[in-house]
């Protein structure tokens, strides 16, 4: 998205996939068996079992496959599976936050540049305005002098009309 007045001032915006199956908390896959890899690059294996089974109206039935605990082991996998994608939630909650705060910083910073620029504009009308009303008073005074002189200028020949008479 365009975040600056410039071409080239974007910032991209990508929000990874936070379901469970993504954090390996779910399959939708199979039951049994399955090895994932952590966010260390570790290989964990961890056990699925059956938990529901539905019919959202396109295929026959939907099997979902939660995390298996029967055992000692099978939960103690479970909770490294589970501080993983806790761990996953909150790098992802902390750069979405940066982001959040990099954007909101961006917001700001076009509210001053906006309202700098009004301020800019403003004061360049006044100066406008201000040049103006001096041209006229200048002109107007021309004027007003043009006058008395064409005044005095048409008095000469009537004051000698008058010695005349």
């Amino acid at each position: 998205m365009q975040i600056g007045a410039n071409a080239g001032q974007t910032v991209s915006l990508e929000i990874k996939d936070m379901r469970a199956k993504a954090l390996n908390i779910s399959s939708g896959d199979a039951g049994g068996e399955k090895t994932i890899t952590l966010l260390n690059g570790q290989q964990q294996k961890v056990w699925f079992t059956e938990n529901a089974r539905s019919n959202n109206g396109v295929s026959d039935e939907i099997t979902e496959y939660t995390l298996d605990i029967s055992s000692n082991e099978k939960a103690q996998a479970v909770i490294v599976v589970v501080d993983d994608a806790i761990q996953r939630v909150s790098e992802e909650r902390s750069r979405l936050g940066a982001l959040q705060n990099r954007l909101e910083y961006t917001v700001d910073n076009l509210k001053y540049m906006n309202e700098n620029l009004t301020a800019s504009e403003s004061r360049i009308r006044d100066l406008d305005m201000a040049q103006e009303m001096t041209n006229f008073t200048k002109n107007n005074i021309l004027n007003q002098a043009a006058q008395a002189m064409l005044a005095q200028a048409n008095q000469l020949p009537q004051g000698v009309l008058q010695l005349l008479k």
